[in-house]
This record gives structure tokens, sequence and C-alpha cells, in this order.
């Protein structure tokens, strides 16, 4: 690897008219800097100098993309994430990662294994071209390098596919599996047989007190709990799991390092000693909306079910439900008072959607001992499966931070992702939000225009007054606009 702090300036000047290939490996490697602390939070028995090579691509990888991104993952299931980070040094990457995925095509170099070209279309031209302006602006050897630092300092590990401790079940996810988890606590336990408990964030008695019950009988049933660490039920969850001596997982949004929410830093760190806090995001990374909603996802993945206790109709928990019947995993649900708000969700997901309705202790463990129920064919009514499951519920409410600009529950996700980007005071340019976004520059501008025309967004003039900088619109200014 390079001595410079910047990778892509590392690269060799473009080959002259007729140069059969631009390519340029080797640029990102371990040296005498990033081996040591590679070391430090490896999970690879053997500690070879591949691994060290694989492990860096996925700290790398783990940083350049938001989460879910599924062009980044097909490129990574086809040629690896080595392979796959080498071509973005390279001077026209979204033409050398075509050429290779062709190349690879023809020559059967992945063994017959003709799953990996299954989303075909994750990895067109296109989408290569909009993945590759997307991923090099986030492409830092001094950003990954203090990710790094930062995992030694506080004990963390750094968990990967190509790890024995990686949990398998969340390869069920394809292409949208994450490129890494970065863990606090024991990375053993995320392979455990869990129960995934999850509900409201203004959960009422009653729905907490279901929560003891039921969390508590999986956890004399010897399964783990896996949770979002938010307020209300998942605390409870969690919390239920302390109690009872049970290892307990929680999923965060952002980094692993960052407690989310604040008032829970203590109860991280008891689940932390008690069991793992994990992230697909560098350490030091906020969480989002958007990303709320993508860590739904390995929730589910990680569980044999998913239990909601308490949800309201419009809850951001039924986002969890639907990646939960999208990848086969049991589903049940609480039932509560009909005049409960707080319980509507739990009833529309019995009612229309096919989830186990669980009252008592042994229906947690029939919904434990049937992980096919949620995506049974033979239901009469729908399955929460043929809705996606990025639009059930995805307004987050009920673990997200709180938005300045408001939202609706059908939001585009490019608007939801650059609405998370920008500032209510102050401002960003809109190569600054499509950054923090994690979109292409084009993607962002015809956003922002989108939602300046929604009275969503509004430009001030920078300091200098250089240029026009983008920020949000409080939501009590958007009926005048």
């Amino acid at each position: 690897m390079s001595d410079s702090d910047d990778w892509l300036a590392a690269r060799e000047p473009r080959p002259r008219r007729g140069s059969t290939s631009s390519h340029q490996q080797g640029i990102i490697r371990p040296d005498a800097e990033t081996a040591p602390l590679l070391a430090a939070v490896c999970t690879v028995d053997s500690g070879s100098e591949t691994d060290a090579e694989d492990l860096l691509a996925r700290v790398v990888w783990s940083r350049v993309t938001e989460p879910g991104d599924a062009t980044a993952g097909a490129l990574i299931a086809a040629l690896g994430p080595l392979a796959a980070l080498d071509l973005l040094t390279d001077r026209d990457p979204a033409r050398a990662c075509a050429r290779m995925l062709r190349d690879a095509r023809q020559s059967d170099m992945l063994g017959g294994g003709g799953a990996h070209w299954s989303d075909t279309d994750a990895v067109s031209s296109r989408r290569l071209r909009a993945g590759v302006k997307r991923w090099l602006p986030r492409l830092s050897r001094a950003d990954s390098l203090r990710d790094l630092s930062t995992a030694v300092a506080l004990h963390m590990k750094v968990v990967t596919p190509e790890s024995r401790a990686w949990p398998s079940q969340l390869n069920d996810l394809g292409v949208h599996t994450p490129h890494a988890l970065w863990v606090r606590g024991d990375p053993a336990v995320l392979a455990a047989p869990s129960l995934a408990v999850v509900g409201a964030r203004a959960s009422t008695t009653y729905g907490s007190q279901a929560t003891v019950d039921l969390a508590g009988e999986a956890c004399e049933a010897g399964y783990s709990i896996v949770s979002g660490a938010a307020y209300g039920i998942d605390a409870v969850a969690h919390r239920t799991a302390l109690a009872a001596g049970t290892p307990t997982v929680a999923v965060l949004a952002g980094g692993a390092d960052r407690p989310y929410p604040a008032a829970h830093d203590r109860l991280l760190s008891r689940i932390a000693d008690n069991g793992a806090i994990c992230a697909e995001l560098p350490p030091g990374a906020a969480p989002t909306r958007w990303r709320f909603l993508q860590r739904n996802r390995i929730i589910a993945a990680l569980s044999q079910g998913v239990l909601v206790t308490e949800a309201g109709v419009r809850s951001g928990t039924l986002n969890t439900a639907g990646h939960a019947a999208e990848l086969g995993r049991a589903l049940g649900a609480v039932p509560g008072p009909i005049t409960s708000p707080a319980s509507a969700g739990c009833h529309r997901l019995v009612r229309e959607y096919g989830a186990l309705l669980v009252t008592t202790r042994a229906e947690v463990r029939e919904l434990l001992g049937t992980p096919e129920a949620a995506a049974s064919a033979d239901r009469d009514t729908a399955s929460v499966s043929s809705l996606p499951a990025e639009t059930v519920g995805d307004q987050a409410d009920d673990d997200g931070p709180p938005s300045g600009a408001g939202g609706s529950w059908r939001e585009p996700p490019l608007h939801r992702r650059i609405l998370d980007a920008l500032p209510l005071s102050g401002g960003r340019s809109a190569a600054d939000a499509a950054r923090a976004a994690g979109l292409s520059f084009e993607e962002a501008r015809d956003a922002l225009a989108e939602l300046d025309l929604l009275g969503r967004v509004s430009t001030v003039p920078s300091p200098d007054g250089s240029q026009r900088l983008w920020r949000l619109v409080r939501s009590g200014r958007q009926a005048t606009r």
C-alpha cells in the first residue's frame, strides 16, 4: 500500500492510447502501519497475508458503501472483496469492473458458481457507473486507518464472512449481506440460536410486561435475544435477557462505539459485557433514518424468528417484520387491547399478513419450533413478503432519530437519505451532502431539486459567498413557502 494518505493519488498515470489495461493492483494493501491493527481486530484463525488483505478490503468497503448496497454486494460476491476493491483504484473503475466481470463469466473463474450471477442487474454497466460515483468520494486511507485505530482502542473485533465467527444466517441476505460486522463483546454470540424481540419505542405497561414474559421464555428455552437497543420494547427485551443471564445482541444503526440513544450507554456496556454489540458501519458512523431501516434486515437475518410484542400501525417495527417474512423467518405478534393504537400494528400482522398469534409462553416455543411458519404458502391470508421490506412501516418512528423536516410513510429512499444528510442550521454543499448520504453527485443534485420543489429544503449562501449551501426547512415553514 502506498504511504500516501490518499490511495487514489497513488494511482499510476493514465496509460497511453492502445494500452491493453489501465488496472493497477496492490495499492490498497496492509502495510507496517495497518498490519498490526488488522491483526488486533481479526477473527480469522490462519492470520495469513491473504486473510489480512481480505480483512482490510472489507474494512474499506464498510466505509465507502451505505448499508444494503446491492451493486457492491454483487461485485464482491462475484470477484471477492480485494479484487473488487482493486478496481476502484483503476483510472476508469466502472469500465474495469465491467471488463473483469465479463472475463470472470467467460473463463468460469467462479468454478461454476452460477449463484454469484443471480442478480445480474445489480452489476449492470449503468449500476456500476453509478456505484463508482458513490464510492470513490469516501475512499480514504486516513479514514480507514482511523476506523481500525478506534476499533483497537475499544477492543472491538471485525467479523467477516471469511471468519469462523461469521453468523452464516446473514448470508440469506444475498447481495445485501453486510461486508463485515464491527463487534464489541463476544463475536461467537452472533451465531447462537436467537429470537429477535422488537416493538414500539413508546411502549405501554402491558407491552413491557408481555415482553418480559415472552422473551424470558425464549431465554429459558436456550435462545439469546436480538434487538436494536432502542427505548421501549427493545430495552425491555435486552434487560430481560441480562436478568436471566442469557446473552443478548444489540444491532446498531450507527457505529458500534456510538451509543444510541445516548441514555442507553450503560445498558449497551452491559450488553457488550454479556453478549455483543454489532454494526455494519465503522466506528463513529452516525445513525440515520435510512440506516435504521437497513439495520432491521440484520436483526431479522440473525434470528430464527421475530416476535413483535407491541407496535403501532405505522411503526418502523413492521419493517423488521417485512424482512423476516422475506427471509423465511418465523414471525409472531402479540395481540393487545382493541382500543390501544400501540397494538394496531401487531393486529395488522396477524390479520393481514399471517403472523403467528403469540399469547402464552408455550406459543413462544411454538414460534421458535416452526421457522417456516411466516412464509407458508398454504395460508389463506397474504404474506408480508408480498410487500417490499423497505416500504413496510418505513417511517422507523419507533427507533429512529427525530427528523426536523417531517416525513411521509412512503418517502422515496433518495429523498430520505438526502434529508438525513442536511442540517437545520448552517448548510452543506450538494457535493458534501452526496458524500454524507452515500449517493452520486447527480443523484443528490436531482433529489435536492425535487425536495426544493416540495418545500423540504432551501439554499443559503456560503460564508464567503462562493456557493449555495443546502439545508432543511423547518416543518412549520413548509406551508408558507
